[in-house]
């Protein structure tokens, strides 16, 4: 540290503690400021490119504790300490789920359960977050963010390409099942059950991307009782057998069927 007084050595280790921002910038500030405080303060906060680097040093440091010993990326076991720091009941996996849902959407994230460096640091800089205090202050408006309509349908869109093992071109049943009750639950589709019930009876096969985005149109277009669906309509075959499984355990009334 620079040759200083007890006093200003004191003064150097109080605005760093504050702002996280170096050594070299808190000296920098409080000579500016004539060694005052506040008047560092308001120098450091009225100029970004300062606090942009104090910020990055921040993300830094959150990512090295939560990154695999051996890899450079967060795993599973730094994601439960992720949410372990954030409070989040690890035993409460609809909203785990939920949780990494929306964080993995903000995040970019290619793989479920995994965050490579750029998409943490990128993902909680567009979110402004930069300490874990934030990141709890901003839980309650990233768990909202699943029941808003113009969001959701990215939220949705995502979560096809985020849930599916690397290399394979559909999503296995029972994750694509996992992710529907999730997705749906929140915006309180009645039928979710019976669709479920109905892809493990007649269908027990992975989920193709066409299957995935139509179930949304359906969901968002037509009525739980069906009373506006159109049977000479151009749904996927596996939708129109859904309607006719609907009917025949009397889930719905074919007089209600166009």
């Amino acid at each position: 540290m620079h040759k200083l007084g007890r006093g200003h050595r004191d003064k150097v280790q109080q605005f760093m503690a504050i702002t996280g921002a170096s050594e070299k910038i808190a000296f920098q500030a409080l000579k500016a400021s004539d060694w005052h405080l506040e008047g560092a303060f308001d120098i450091f906060y009225s100029q970004p490119q300062i606090r942009a680097v104090a910020d990055s040093r921040h993300l830094e440091e959150l990512y090295n504790r939560y990154k695999d010993p051996y890899m450079d990326m967060i795993m599973v076991d730094g994601i439960s300490l992720l949410c372990n720091d954030l409070q989040v009941d690890p035993q409460d996996i609809v909203m785990v789920r939920a949780f990494m849902l929306v964080v993995s959407w903000h995040m970019k994230a290619a793989t479920m359960c995994e965050f490579s460096k750029q998409e943490f640091i990128g993902g909680l800089q567009s979110l402004g977050i930069d300490s874990i205090e934030k990141f709890r202050e901003k839980l309650p408006s990233i768990r909202a963010e699943i029941k808003d309509e113009q969001k959701f349908r990215d939220i949705y869109n995502f979560a096809f390409l985020w849930a599916k093992e690397k290399g394979q071109k559909s999503l296995a049943l029972d994750t694509a099942l996992g992710m529907w009750q999730l997705l749906f639950a929140e915006k309180h589709w009645p039928l979710v059950d019976h669709w479920c019930e109905f892809l493990q009876v007649r269908h027990n096969k992975a989920i193709s991307r066409d299957t995935w985005s139509q179930l949304l149109e359906f969901v968002k277009t037509i009525d739980p009782q069906l009373s506006n669906y159109d049977a000479e309509g151009a749904w996927p075959y596996l939708i129109d057998e859904f309607v006719e499984y609907l009917i025949e355990n009397g889930i719905v009334q074919r007089r209600n069927v166009l």
